[in-house]
């Protein structure tokens, strides 16, 4: 039975048709009659603790906040003790824990935005430089401002001269001026354009480039590099030396311009290690010390038109603490076992993750698994090695020739691994990635599997990493 569902017995009364025995046989009786039968019922403060198993430990800080509100029973104490940067945040970008030399805690002036002018600025304050007329500078204005994040120009020709009623000539001298301003490329109205605009300014004096550019990209994308010396009767060397031409060129030559904003992940429990042993703390830095309004107390047991409400709302709060304690006692036995099972990944990281399921979990702590499910969603755990998502912990089971099991993510790592040793003139299929596991490691796994795990981890097909040696 689900471990936060409650069983009630209830007394129903229905209308229905009862079979009874007679001497002359069996006739049906309608009546009211009374009938017993059990179900699992959903109550209030059972959606209440469901939800608050689910949340991190600063949405629960914000649900606590909005529950003292409603609730004049409870009552808040922020915690006064100094918060340390270090074991507070870390990075989503690179999952690893923030730190700063010597200082112990936060400044306010950390988290004062410093974000200069963006690409509409930038290229803005260019504009008053150039030496054209207020009619010029007006249509560049309006060219600038519909530029995208990459600073390409998505409007055609035709759809600039309808909205400005101005001919096509204008617009084309226009994007002209516009190409010209820093950073090179800006205004372009696609890729090819985009990187042909910074070839003639960075290789002038390579025709074969600009034809690449133009005609044969998408063959170069494609590796079909002997296509491309047949067509150009060119060598496959210097094929060779105008790819790495191109590579030198910025696709996104605006991408610097374009700020987002940071963000962090707060832990919500911590592994630390002591003594060659490991030990669990909550982090609740940030989750106030919820107590009892002792001034309504004297209310509760007297008879008074607002006793009840007072009672109603003593319950409330009963059951709010119930609820966190019940979250809280969740997520360090799921944090014990996660000690237990996976000391190789808090030792070497992601190569020495071990494979482990929820129900795998859910069964060792005897809990249901969609409690586990709840109770490790949202949550960030911090370990010697940095900050994760707990859910990253939790990887599929992938069999070995032993009988034993592997990881997913120490699949992926292998995967990698070899993709980074191979032979670059000769890479590796996916069918052989897979002969090599089985070989080496004897992990069984098909093709696709590899496929799979190869586009996860943002790499390209073995046609696509072949390079000319």
């Amino acid at each position: 039975m689900h471990e936060y569902s409650k069983l009630n017995i209830i007394f129903k009364n229905s209308a229905f048709c009862k079979r009874i025995h007679t001497r002359e046989g069996y006739c049906l009786e309608l009546g009211l009659f009374q009938k017993q039968k059990m179900k699992l019922v959903m109550t209030t403060e059972l959606r209440q603790a469901i939800s608050l198993l689910q949340y991190s430990s600063t949405e629960l800080s914000q649900f606590l906040q909005e529950q003292a509100a409603e609730n004049p029973l409870i009552e808040l104490e922020e915690r006064e003790q100094p918060i340390r940067l270090e074991e507070s945040y870390s990075s989503i970008r690179n999952k690893s824990s923030y730190s700063r030399a010597n200082d112990d805690s936060v400044s306010p002036l950390d988290f004062i935005s410093n974000e200069e002018g963006g690409l509409v600025d930038y290229l803005t304050e260019q504009l008053q430089w150039l030496n054209v007329n207020d009619r010029r500078k007006a249509i560049l204005n309006y060219l600038i401002l519909n530029l995208d994040d990459k600073g390409y120009l998505p409007l055609s020709n035709s759809q600039i001269a309808e909205q400005l009623d101005i001919s096509n000539e204008e617009v084309e001298e226009a994007i002209g001026l516009l190409q010209q301003l820093d950073p090179l490329g800006v205004g372009a109205r696609n890729l090819k354009e985009c990187l042909m605009i910074q070839a003639k300014e960075y290789y002038p004096d390579e025709p074969k480039l600009q034809e690449i550019l133009e005609h044969y990209l998408g063959m170069l994308a494609d590796h079909k590099w002997n296509k491309i010396t047949t067509i150009l009767d060119i060598s496959l060397g210097e094929v060779k030396r105008l790819a790495e031409c191109i590579q030198t060129l910025n696709p996104k030559p605006c991408a610097e311009f374009t700020r987002h904003s940071v963000n962090y992940l707060y832990p919500d429990v911590i592994i630390e290690k002591k003594d060659g042993d490991y030990g669990i703390s909550m982090n609740n830095r940030y989750l106030p010390v919820v107590h009892v309004n002792q001034q309504y107390m004297n209310l509760l047991h007297e008879k008074r038109e607002c006793s009840q409400y007072i009672k109603d709302h003593y319950q409330k709060y009963v059951w709010l603490v119930r609820s966190i304690e019940k979250r809280q006692s969740t997520i360090l036995k799921i944090t014990n076992y996660i000690i237990k099972r996976q000391r190789g990944f808090l030792e070497n990281g992601f190569s020495g993750l071990r494979a482990m399921t929820l129900k795998e979990v859910a069964d060792e702590i005897d809990m249901h698994e969609s409690t586990v499910s709840r109770a490790v969603g949202n949550k960030v755990i911090q370990t010697p090695l940095g900050c994760f998502e707990m859910r990253r912990l939790f990887t599929s089971k992938l069999g070995n020739n032993d009988g034993g099991h592997t990881s997913s993510a120490k699949v992926k790592y292998l995967l990698k691994q070899l993709i980074d040793e191979e032979n670059k003139e000769k890479p590796y299929s996916d069918q052989k990635l897979a002969d090599y596991l089985q070989k080496q490691h004897g992990i069984t796994i098909s093709r696709r599997t590899v496929a799979k795990y190869r586009e996860e981890l943002n790499i390209l097909p073995s046609s696509k990493r072949k390079l000319i040696v």
